[in-house]
């Protein structure tokens, strides 16, 4: 009853662990300067609050224990995958610039204090006492069966997407060349297509409660609260540390190449190739290329999202472009 009562959503618990946790992490990996841990902090920091707040919630009811568990495989898998990564490479080159700086650095960790309460709020509120005090349906309705099915394919799909990627990548391949097979022929970014699904998934799973009435009017509000979890990972992926850090930098990459003096047939091709590629290919949802090719400029950049700040202009970012790998 004290828990219900000081924390009834266990906001305030999984506020607090989660800043413990990864202030903790800040701290080891901005003494010894390296970047083993960043990663895997974030994402087994998802698997701690989702155990915490099953066993907090002292529920065994199938569905709790079916999202508590689909977070914790999410969970291990991405951090599992992000440190073997990071091992394997020695370093990542995001934090090159920031690794040094004290407030840059712990500006990335506070925001990945943000990013892992934010995204957890769906496993979060269903675990908590508003939630598990109050009858609810049987596991098996439309919202628990449709957000399963969504969270086994994302989550496939991502997986499958990330080692396929290392594995290719691990086999040091032209710069020019451009990850093209499996499901990466009809998605430029299929793992970040991946994760938005498992996230709306747990939603979806999550949300059964509400949906059919059994919970309190300030539990329904907190449970369709919770659905900034997939927005903000929409968001994030869409518009922030996903597509944008990625669409960009390769153009320019393979453009240079393609450019600077002395440029082999292949990698002058490249470029060429390259472009045949962005128009072939969904920037986000995956989708056959036969189908997608011949589609209208204006749908694939307004409903499929392939907007204009994630292109490389020859125009205008190609001279400078040029100018700047001169200069190193």
């Amino acid at each position: 009853m004290t828990v219900h009562v000081l924390d009834p959503y266990y906001l305030a618990i999984t506020v607090l662990v989660t800043t413990a946790y990864q202030l903790s992490g800040f701290a080891i990996a901005w003494t010894f300067q390296f970047d083993k841990i960043t990663d895997f902090t974030g994402g087994s920091n998802f698997f701690i609050l989702a155990l915490l707040t099953l066993l907090l919630g002292q529920t065994s009811h199938p569905r709790n224990v079916i999202v508590s568990v689909c977070v914790m495989i999410w969970a291990v898998r991405i951090a599992g995958f992000l440190l073997y990564r990071v091992l394997k490479t020695g370093s990542d080159n995001r934090f090159d610039d920031i690794r040094s700086k004290f407030l840059s650095f712990l500006g990335f960790w506070i925001g990945q204090i943000l990013w892992v309460w934010v995204v957890s709020l769906p496993v979060t509120v269903l675990n908590s006492p508003s939630v598990t005090e109050t009858p609810v349906p049987a596991f098996g309705t439309p919202a628990d069966i449709a957000g399963l099915v969504i969270w086994v394919i994302g989550w496939l799909m991502e997986t499958q997407a990330d080692i396929a990627k290392f594995r290719w990548k691990m086999t040091k391949p032209p710069k020019w060349q451009v990850m093209q097979s499996g499901s990466w022929r009809w998605s430029r970014h299929p793992p970040y297509f991946g994760e938005i699904m498992c996230w709306w998934g747990i939603w979806a799973m999550s949300i059964s409660p509400s949906l059919s009435g059994s919970t309190s009017q300030s539990a329904q509000r907190a449970q369709y609260a919770a659905l900034a979890s997939p927005l903000f990972t929409m968001t994030l992926l869409i518009f922030a540390s996903g597509i944008p850090t990625a669409e960009k930098p390769q153009a320019k990459r393979i453009y240079v190449l393609a450019h600077k003096e002395g440029a082999s047939e292949d990698e002058t091709k490249g470029w060429t190739a390259y472009k045949e590629y962005l128009r072939s290919t969904s920037i986000l949802v995956p989708i056959p290329r036969t189908i997608y090719r011949p589609l209208p400029t204006c749908i694939k950049r307004w409903v499929l999202l392939d907007l204009p700040m994630f292109h490389f202009d020859e125009k205008t970012d190609g001279p400078k472009a040029l100018e700047e790998s001169r200069g190193h």
